[in-house]
This record gives C-alpha cells, sequence and structure tokens, in this order.
C-alpha cells in the first residue's frame, strides 16, 4: 500500500473521482446538481491516491476554508477495496497534511444517504456542527468539524 499526495491533475484521482460523482448522483438523486457545483475539482491543490498493489483504490482531498480551516472533500475508495481501512487512513494523512502546513481545524459536508462516511468521520473524532455555508438549510447535509 502506498499514499501519494498529489493535486487533481492526477489521473487516478480524477478516476476515482468520477466514480464517486456516479454513486453519490444516485445517492442524492434530486440533491445532486445542487451539490456537483461545490464538487469541482480542477482547483484542489491537496489530494491524496492511495495504490493497493500498484491499483489506484482511494482518494481524498482538502481546500482552504478560511486561514485556520480546511475543508475536506471528494473521499470516496473503490467498492473493490472497501472494509479495509483505507478512508480512515486517508482522513488522518489529509489532517496530518493541513496541519503541517498549519491549518488548526478541519471542517467537512456529507450526506444523510451516506452512512457509512457518517460513521467514518465520527469514529475519526469529528463533531457534527450546524450545516455552514452553501449547505445552511439543506436538510439532506450533515456538516462535522475537528480540531487538529
Amino acid at each position: 500500500m502506498t499514499i501519494t499526495k498529489t493535486d487533481s491533475s492526477n489521473i487516478d484521482f480524477q478516476n476515482l473521482v468520477k466514480h464517486l460523482d456516479a454513486d453519490l448522483a444516485i445517492r442524492d438523486g434530486e440533491y445532486h446538481a445542487f451539490y456537483h457545483q461545490f464538487n469541482k475539482i480542477d482547483m484542489i491543490k491537496n489530494c491524496i491516491v492511495m495504490y493497493v498493489d500498484h491499483n489506484p483504490a482511494a482518494c481524498g482531498a482538502f481546500k482552504k476554508f478560511d486561514d485556520d480551516t480546511v475543508e475536506i472533500k471528494r473521499m470516496y475508495t473503490h467498492p473493490d477495496f472497501r472494509k479495509k481501512g483505507l478512508a480512515g487512513m486517508i482522513v488522518k494523512e489529509l489532517e496530518n497534511w493541513a496541519k503541517e502546513m498549519g491549518y488548526k481545524k478541519c471542517v467537512l459536508e456529507t450526506g444523510i444517504k451516506q452512512p457509512e462516511a457518517i460513521a467514518l468521520y465520527e469514529k475519526s473524532g469529528y463533531q457534527r456542527i450546524p450545516n455552514y455555508g452553501q449547505y445552511m438549510g439543506i436538510d439532506n447535509s450533515v456538516c462535522y468539524e475537528k480540531r487538529l
């Protein structure tokens, strides 16, 4: 297993995100177009791709939210590699990277129809917060934060 720090120009990251978007289109249904506008990857500079036996297995990213905070984005594990703890490793790696860059907190949004993601973030020490920014008033969204 190897972890590569990269940016959104990485082809393996882009391909994993395509799988993520296809999955979210089904899960989010009528909300998908709303969320999709906030999930463009072309300007994300901090991405991680995890490889298992040289196969791209999982990914995650963060972007600056404010001077002290990053927003975790584009978390995905390919179905062939689920239930192996990869997502938890990616979250930890993203947190460490953000901390190395001087950030003090992570925030994120996930959907109520993503129970695996909710369980991952809560297990990783994230606390539920009121929906922020564009997610305020969106019943399908759940927001979290964690101090680093």
